[in-house]
């Protein structure tokens, strides 16, 4: 049985360890980072958060686990960077692939009205959706025109246009997210 003083403090070597590869790792991982550019941490879709959740991963994994070396930790991090950068690439070349990573945009919500066959398919519930709402600083339902869940599972609210004009057609919605 592990006694409380050893779950306090083991010794200098750990410290020292973490102390001397978490600066490499956080160096490393921010060379890596500024070389590959901000598309690498942009969370555009699901992927993206995939990927984001495993770098902060593989760094802690590198900063506490002595049984992964720097090198390995930092081989883990090119990986996931350049799967990031091959996916995004594919996804700009093939309209076919994009569809196949990505999910579309859905609205939710449209011309004030919710969007009920839509809020089922993306489990969203009327609380929900008026949560949404006041999210985004809406206080009362008529105050919005459309609800988007986007791509990347955020909400985007666009302000009623007392004009009648369609305001989601400005911002290049196919048809088919409704």
């Amino acid at each position: 049985m592990t006694q409380i003083p050893d779950m306090l403090f083991q010794g200098w070597t750990g410290i020292l360890r973490v102390l001397i590869v978490g600066t490499l790792a956080y160096a490393g991982l921010l060379i890596f980072l500024r070389v590959s550019g901000k598309r690498t941490l942009a969370k555009l879709n699901a992927f993206d958060l995939v990927v984001s959740v495993a770098l902060g991963s593989t760094l802690a994994t590198i900063l506490l686990s002595d049984s992964v070396a720097l090198a390995e930790g930092m081989t883990a991090f090119a990986l996931l960077i350049f799967l990031q950068w091959l996916v995004a690439r594919l996804s700009v070349a093939s309209h076919g692939f994009a569809r196949t990573v990505r999910s579309e945009p859905r609205i939710l919500m449209h011309n004030g009205e919710p969007c009920p066959r839509a809020m089922r398919a993306e489990r969203v519930t009327e609380d929900e959706l008026a949560q949404i709402l006041r999210a985004n600083g809406s206080t009362q339902p008529d105050d919005a025109d459309t609800v988007i869940l986007e791509s990347d599972g955020s909400f985007s609210v666009i302000a009623r246009d007392f004009t009648g004009h369609v305001r989601t057609a400005r911002v290049g919605l196919p048809d088919e997210a409704r």
